[in-house]
């Protein structure tokens, strides 16, 4: 989870005299900066988040939940749960020696050996996905029917607080808030 309140905000002090001359509408001001920084630091997030592990945007964006500020409770936060994301949301190949799927840059594309499968058929050249699997891999633990679902060991929880996601969200912070505070102060003062 990231907070716009973990961020350091000592370049933030030369604006209190502004806020203090907005009063009441100060915290309104400050509100609108941070929700605008926040949506984007979110968008610099999902896609090194993307890069990171390997999976699509619109994955991404489904697991990355926010929290805006609000009047009251000037905290943006992105939130994120779940466990072992299943292989069937990466990039897959059937390969004779097993499954090859895309896991993001640091682990490039990894092969799980052994008999793991999500098409039926003949291989290499009649081979058709399983419908009713609903696309997930699986492999085979004993006898034909005997399956099970193949995991990827990528965690976004994990992943998002680490590495690429994590820089990019501190440092589009630190660049686009002071920027925002002085666009939305100069705004509510008439400046």
């Amino acid at each position: 989870m990231f907070n716009v309140g973990e961020i350091d905000v000592r370049d933030l002090q030369r604006f209190e005299n502004m806020l203090g001359a907005l009063g009441t509408e100060g915290p309104k001001a400050v509100n609108r900066a941070i929700n605008r920084t926040g949506d984007m630091a979110r968008t610099q997030v999902i896609r090194a988040l993307s890069k990171q592990t390997g999976l699509p945007q619109k994955t991404i964006r489904r697991a990355v939940k926010v929290k805006r500020s609000t009047w009251d409770n000037l905290e943006y936060s992105l939130l994120s749960a779940g466990g072992d994301v299943s292989l069937k949301y990466f990039k897959k190949r059937e390969t004779r020696d097993g499954i090859e799927a895309d896991l993001g840059r640091e682990r490039g594309k990894v092969l799980f050996i052994g008999d793991t499968f999500f098409k039926g058929g003949v291989f290499p050249h009649r081979r058709v996905e399983i419908r009713s699997m609903g696309g997930h891999v699986f492999g085979r633990v004993g006898g034909r029917t005997q399956l099970e679902k193949i995991k990827s060991g990528v965690f976004i929880p994990v992943e998002m607080v680490e590495g690429a996601s994590a820089d990019a969200f501190e440092r589009t912070v630190a660049q686009v808030l002071p920027r925002r505070l002085d666009h939305e102060i100069s705004r509510a003062l008439g400046l």
